[in-house]
């Protein structure tokens, strides 16, 4: 399956930490504003927050997916769930849109796309979690590990694993 190419699963593996990395740092300091990126060979975390908190915080999160907590890669935050309502919405918002050429026309269906739009918002919402957990993490990090972690600039890190 594509999605367990070497590349692909690396970086699924990764997205997976990273969430479960940022849940365990959003206990810790709740109002603090995170985000991450993750590729192959690890994950940026963008976030006023100290190498030491990282360092605790990514070895649980590693520690708690290995023993099977894999609700812990799905995250509320994740791009995948904001893409996933964007792409929705917009797509059925677009469809009773489509194919009129009248001004007047589509004034008219406003009220029809913003319905559609709606729905799509609707059916996002279980969708984006449901992607997140079979499609753009992977809870099971196999023989992952946390290599190092290293400040790239002020409130920005590099999470490096191999």
């Amino acid at each position: 399956m594509i999605l367990d190419l070497p590349l692909i699963l690396e970086t699924r593996r990764n997205h997976a930490l990273e969430h479960a990395t940022i849940h365990l740092l959003s206990r810790n300091f709740p109002g603090q504003h995170m985000a991450g990126h993750s590729n192959p060979t690890g994950f940026f975390l963008l976030g006023d927050l100290q190498i030491q908190d990282i360092w605790v915080a990514a070895t649980e999160a590693h520690t708690r997916l290995k023993s099977g907590e894999s609700e812990l890669a799905i995250h509320p935050g994740c791009g995948t769930n904001l893409a996933t309502t964007a792409l929705l919405s917009a797509t059925f918002a677009w469809f009773p849109l489509r194919g009129t050429k009248s001004t007047l026309w589509r004034l008219l269906l406003v009220p029809i796309a913003l319905f559609f739009a709606i729905a799509g918002y609707q059916l996002s919402r279980p969708l984006g979690p449901w992607l997140q957990k079979y499609v753009t993490t992977e809870a099971d990090l196999g023989t992952l590990q946390i290599v190092d972690i290293i400040p790239v600039r002020k409130g920005v890190h590099r999470v490096i694993t191999k």
